[in-house]
This record gives C-alpha cells, sequence and structure tokens, in this order.
C-alpha cells in the first residue's frame, strides 16, 4: 500500500516538474526579444532560484564535505549548462523544436555505452535511437536543406548533452545509508550555477529596464517581471525539487519517460501563447523523437555485472534497477567525469530535461 501511494506521489511529481519545465520556454522568449541577452535571462532565472533556496542551502552545508563533487558537477551540467545552452538555442529556433533536440539525451548515452565503453547494446534500443534520429530529420526539414539555424540546432545538442548530467548525478547517493538530501543538491547546485553564469553571462551589463517594461507575447503586452517570476518561482525552483524528488521515488525508466512530456508541453504551449505553428511532418516528426526516446529508454543498460548485453531488461524495469545506479555511479570523481563512470546509471536514468532543461 505504501509502495502503491509513493509510486502515485512519484508519479505527480514527474507530471509537475514536465509541466514546469516545459513552461520556461515560453515565458524567457518574450523576454530575449525585448531587449534580454540569453544569457542574462539564464543568469536571472538561476540566480534568483538560489536566493530563494538560499536557507536550504545553509541548512544542509554538511555537503559541502560529504559531497563536493556532486554538487559541483550538478551545478555544471544540470543547471548552467542546460540552461545556458538551452535559452540560447530557443533565441535561434523555435522552442519546440529545442526541446524535441534536447531529448535525443536517450540515444546520446546508448551513444557512449556502444562506442566509448564498448559495451553492446539491444536491437530495441538501437531501434530507438534511429527513430529518434528520423523523427529530429523530419523536425528540422533536412530535406528542405535544413531550414532551420545551424547553430541554434548545435546549441540544442549541447543542451541534450549536459540533459544527460541531469538525471545522472540527481539520483547519486539515493541509495546510501547516509543520502544526500535531493534539496541540499538542489540549493547547492544552483548557487554553483549561479557563480558560473555571473562569470559567463556579466550581468553588470544587463539592461535592467527591460524587467521593468513589458514583453510581447504573440500580440499580448505581458509585465517583464511576471514573465520573470514565473521562471524563477515555477519553472526554475519548483522544476529543479519536483523532478529531483521524481527520480528517487520512481524508477528511472518511469521518471525518464513521464519527463518526455515536456517536449510535448512546451511545443503546445509555444504554439498557443507563442504562435510558433509547426508543419505536419513536423509534429509527426516529433511524435517519432519521443517514440524513439521511449523505446532507446526502456532498453536502457544494466550496470556491468547484470549481464554481458546492454539493456537485456525491457521497459519494465523495476525499481531494483534504480537501486543499482546510486552506488555506480557515485565513484565518479568528480560530477562532469561521472558521466563516464556511470556505466550502467547513464542509461538507466536518461530521459530529456530536461530540459532540460
Amino acid at each position: 500500500m505504501h509502495a502503491s501511494q509513493g509510486r502515485s506521489a512519484g508519479l505527480g511529481l514527474a507530471l509537475a516538474s514536465a509541466f514546469a519545465f516545459g513552461g520556461s520556454g515560453v515565458a524567457a522568449k518574450p523576454l530575449i526579444e525585448a531587449g534580454l541577452d540569453p544569457l542574462h535571462v539564464v543568469w536571472l532565472r538561476v540566480a534568483g532560484a538560489a536566493l530563494v533556496m538560499l536557507p536550504v542551502a545553509w541548512r544542509h552545508r554538511d555537503l559541502l564535505r560529504r559531497k563536493p563533487a556532486l554538487l559541483v558537477g550538478f551545478g555544471l551540467l544540470a543547471v548552467a549548462g542546460v540552461q545556458a545552452f538551452y535559452f540560447a538555442s530557443i533565441s535561434r529556433i523555435p522552442v519546440g523544436v529545442a526541446l524535441l533536440i534536447e531529448y535525443l539525451a536517450p540515444a546520446l548515452v546508448l551513444g557512449w555505452v556502444r562506442f566509448v565503453q564498448r559495451r553492446p547494446v539491444t536491437h530495441a534500443a538501437a531501434l530507438g535511437v534511429v527513430l529518434a534520429a528520423g523523427g529530429l530529420a523530419c523536425v528540422v526539414q533536412v530535406w528542405s536543406g535544413l531550414t532551420f539555424d545551424l547553430v541554434g540546432l548545435l546549441l540544442a545538442l549541447a543542451a541534450a548533452c549536459c540533459q544527460v548530467g541531469y538525471f545522472v548525478l540527481s539520483d547519486q547517493g539515493a541509495d546510501e545509508a547516509e543520502q544526500a538530501d535531493p534539496l541540499g543538491v538542489i540549493a547547492y547546485g544552483l548557487l554553483i550555477g549561479a557563480l558560473v553564469l555571473t562569470a559567463v553571462a556579466r550581468p553588470w551589463s544587463m539592461d535592467w529596464g527591460v524587467l521593468g517594461g513589458r514583453a510581447d507575447m504573440d500580440g499580448t503586452s505581458v509585465p517583464a517581471w511576471l514573465l520573470l517570476g514565473w521562471i524563477v518561482l515555477i519553472a526554475t525552483v519548483l522544476a529543479y525539487v519536483t523532478g529531483v524528488i521524481s527520480v528517487r521515488r520512481l524508477s528511472p525508466q518511469v521518471a525518464g519517460v513521464v519527463a518526455c512530456l515536456e517536449a510535448v508541453i512546451a511545443t503546445v504551449l509555444a504554439w498557443v501563447l507563442l504562435g510558433e505553428h509547426l508543419g505536419v511532418p513536423q509534429i509527426v516528426g516529433g511524435a517519432v523523437v519521443l517514440v524513439g526516446a521511449f523505446i532507446a529508454q526502456s532498453s536502457t543498460p544494466k550496470a556491468p555485472a547484470a549481464g554481458p548485453v546492454a539493456g537485456s531488461g525491457s521497459g519494465s524495469g523495476s525499481g531494483s534497477e534504480a537501486a543499482g545506479v546510486g552506488p555506480d555511479a557515485a565513484d565518479a570523481g568528480s560530477g562532469a567525469d561521472g558521466l563516464g563512470s556511470a556505466s550502467g546509471a547513464a542509461g538507466a536514468e536518461l530521459s530529456a530535461g530536461r530540459t532540460a532543461p
């Protein structure tokens, strides 16, 4: 009974995270179009969320001694990297397209497992990768000579790479006797991300007057501060808290599949609120990307000790697979390098976003 209730709560948290993350792009793009640099919007988002979470960071200050690598990795990849690359990409390409590219993360993990770690993957996992790549080709309309901005596509792909770190690092230490509290990890990740982005974004050069004005959302004038408040409180604080906790409550496969809804939510919101209409081939391609991500994810590789063939377990992966993730991944020497050493965890934990993220 308790397990069922915990699973239901985890699903609810994962859905809340997908909705919260999915709304970040539609709130950020009007600010960017109003005159703010994408990096400045990212800095405002992360710095604002870090201030909100500052009391939580103080409460869990012991994590600085116990888990410094995890905190640095989460701050660099799951916070600064995902947000900076994603916001930069949506300044050049539609929000829905940027998120769909970000959801190629499962394919990236399987490529790492197959070609870097030299471990075989299942045919089902390979099929998922092919479908995701084919769907992406439809989204960007390769037959038209890549009508979308190439730099924007590369930025979205970089966000996908950082998205890998979000899911790999979210579950680290969950099975240890002295667990790393997810709220503490998020709080310090935001603080570290804010420090890094301060050096990169140089907010002192920002046009602060934009925040006192209004932004255009497909013909509707909206106060800029209201959009920023949504980005900080809902699309960052709420999104990260519900997302990380959901990864720990659910099996990574389930949490990842639910997170794939972020791309659908963002595309629909961008369609309704920003007027970013996608053609039929792009809609079909987006659906294929999500199906491919689902298949690739449900055929994710197990830890090396589980067997010689990666991904021999199917999408019905249980919580026991999730239990094998944390200790393997936690052996990493640093947060960023943890992607390589988390051999079983990397494939098992990936979805998207998440966007990202």
